[in-house]
């Protein structure tokens, strides 16, 4: 598994290494002490979690920078965010980056069916409401292929309860509420992809 060491963290963080190891020791941050050295190791994962419930950023080139050793440890899976807003598709972006999967991006249902033909997603996040094809006819050509009905399906949808019962009817494996909370939906997706 990947580690970082506190020096590592601390020059990412711009705080002092002392401080690294103050969070080690008061249990925000999660690491261990190596056996008869004492020096700290935190995983890979551990690191993004705390950045994560500290609302810090995470920039994609730190992302990028250990994306390829994580991706040696645990198999990458593909996720395709669909949806016409662009502010939207980019803060699911944001929020599915860490976990270290592969974001595909889709505008729209027509956009949506070619990727996913192409390149065969693990999972999916659906708007409903998109101009042309909408989600629920996105939603119905996936469960309706062969090659893509094992796709996991999560709807994000500004639509009534009444839509998001519809969509789970038609096949989405969880429907979620527009906005979405970022843990949540984390939450969500992880354990779908396990």
């Amino acid at each position: 598994m990947k580690t970082l060491r506190p020096g590592e963290i601390a020059q990412y963080c711009d705080v002092h290494q002392r401080t690294v190891s103050r969070w080690i020791a008061q249990g925000q941050l999660k690491g261990h002490k190596l056996p008869g050295r004492g020096n700290y190791r935190v995983l890979l994962n551990d690191f993004i979690l705390f950045l994560q419930q500290q609302n810090m950023p995470i920039s994609d080139d730190f992302i990028k920078a250990n994306r390829e050793e994580a991706d040696q440890e645990i198999s990458t899976k593909r996720i395709l965010i669909i949806d016409d807003e662009p502010e939207i598709r980019n803060a699911i972006k944001r929020v599915l980056l860490p976990c270290g999967h592969d974001i595909i991006l889709a505008a729209d249902g027509f956009q949506a069916g070619v990727k996913i033909l192409s390149t065969k997603p693990d999972l999916v996040t659906l708007d409903l409401s998109m101009p042309g094809l909408d989600g629920y006819e996105v939603l119905q050509f996936i469960r309706q292929q062969p090659e893509t009905t094992n796709i996991k399906i999560v709807v994000i949808s500004g639509l009534s309860d009444v839509g998001l019962t519809k969509a789970l009817s038609l096949g989405a494996d969880v429907a979620l509420s527009k906005p979405f909370d970022n843990t949540h939906l984390r939450d969500v997706v992880n354990k779908l992809l396990t």
